[in-house]
This record gives C-alpha cells, structure tokens and sequence, in this order.
C-alpha cells in the first residue's frame, strides 16, 4: 500500500485560497511568537484536509441512489419535498446526511442524469442536526432526472458554522452517478428525496461516505433498514 496517497489526498480547487491565507497566517505568527506558528500550521493543515477530495470507488449498477456526501445519516423521515424542487405536494422518504467540520466536504451526484432544477435560497445557519434546518437555513436545491424519467431531490444546507455553499452545475448539466456537483464549506448538511415507494437501505446513525454508500435502489423498492443497538 502506498502510504504517500493516504497522507497526501488530493485537495479541491476551492480550497487553495483558504489553505494559503492560513499558511501565510501562520508564518506571520512566527514572528510574534514560535507558539503561535505551530497554532496556526495546525490549523492551515486541518484546512487542507476539510478540502481534501479523495478518489471514490462508485457503484456502477444502474438505479443504485448514492450517498452525496460523507457524514452520518441523521434522520430519514416522509415530508413533504420544498417546493423548489418541482417534485410534487405529496410526501417522500427524506434521508439526511450531516456532515462535521472533519468530513470530507465534496459533494457527488446521488444518481446519474439531467439537472432539471436548482435555486438557491438564503437563510439561517441553525445547527443542521436539526430537522427545521431544512426550511430556515440558506441551501441550494438540485433535482437530477435519470435517463429513465426518475427524478431525485438534493439540497445543501449550510450550518451553524458553514457561510458558503458551492455549486458547479446548472439547469441542463449532464452529471455522471458519484460526480462532483458542488461543496459546502465548515459543517453541514444533505437532504435527499427519494421518488414514493422507495424506501431508503440505510438506518439513523449509520455512516454515509459519498459515491460509495448506497442509499436506496430504485429498481427493488425494499423495506426500511432498522438499526440495532450495540
């Protein structure tokens, strides 16, 4: 195993400025005080890290729903889906995934298709635990319709500490399944809305790693997953 791929993971564009405002940061400590350098090189490293985008290994089965984001899966719950989304007045199964400020902060397409709506909406920076964090925080709602008419919801929703939400597409976009469509910067949240029927194959509490973990499939709708206690 090459340990220098483990260590040195691939950084996102995005965070080049922020990594470099740190560094600069830090070394102008250095002359205040030898302390304060190693304060702020520790942070100008976790900085490198919240923007690190690593390779992911995507499911290649066609209908497979995909995590869009690392985190844990913090509420699955039927609601009805917000408006922006276009995706109807009746209500879905809607999974959650919340991510802290040491996730991985990418965010990959859930499914592969055409992007058919996205709005951006300001708002809160509530704690994204929550569930009214869904309505009141700013977020940015994507819905991508498969080749074969499905149409999935997505929305980024910044938290108590992220201030900035990043999207890389528009109406129109082509995106492939686990594709990079967008990030979120210092804690957040995902929503996805799956079609009615399909019921989600992960339980609260369970660990989401984006373009990896398998959310639902929409070809054998299949009966909620119940967690068990340790």
């Amino acid at each position: 195993m090459n340990m220098l791929k483990i260590v040195a993971v691939p950084m996102h564009k995005e965070g080049r400025k922020f990594v470099a405002t740190f560094g600069a940061i830090a070394i102008a400590l250095s002359f205040v005080w030898m302390p304060l350098f190693w304060l702020g090189l520790g942070v100008t490293v976790w900085c490198y890290y919240f923007f690190r985008d690593p390779v992911r290994v995507v499911p290649q089965q066609d209908g497979l729903v995909i995590s869009p984001a690392d985190g844990i899966i913090s509420l699955i719950e039927d609601v009805v889906p917000p408006e922006d989304l276009g995706l109807g007045t009746e209500a879905v199964t809607r999974v959650s995934v919340f991510m802290n400020v040491f996730n991985c902060h990418v965010n990959r397409a859930p499914v592969a298709g055409e992007v058919t709506h996205v709005v951006y909406r300001h708002g809160k920076f509530l704690n994204a635990s929550l569930d009214k964090a869904s309505e009141h925080n700013e977020r940015n709602s994507i819905t991508i319709q498969t080749p074969a008419g499905v149409r999935i919801g997505v929305v980024q929703i910044a938290g108590l500490v992220a201030r900035r939400i990043v999207c890389f597409v528009k109406v129109g976009s082509q995106l492939g399944a686990g594709h990079r469509f967008g990030l979120i910067r210092f804690g957040s949240r995902l929503d996805v809305y799956l079609p009615k029927g399909v019921a989600p194959l992960v339980s609260v509490g369970q660990t989401a790693v984006a373009g990896e973990s398998i959310l639902a499939d929409l070809n054998t709708p299949a009966p909620n997953r119940q967690g068990l206690p340790e």
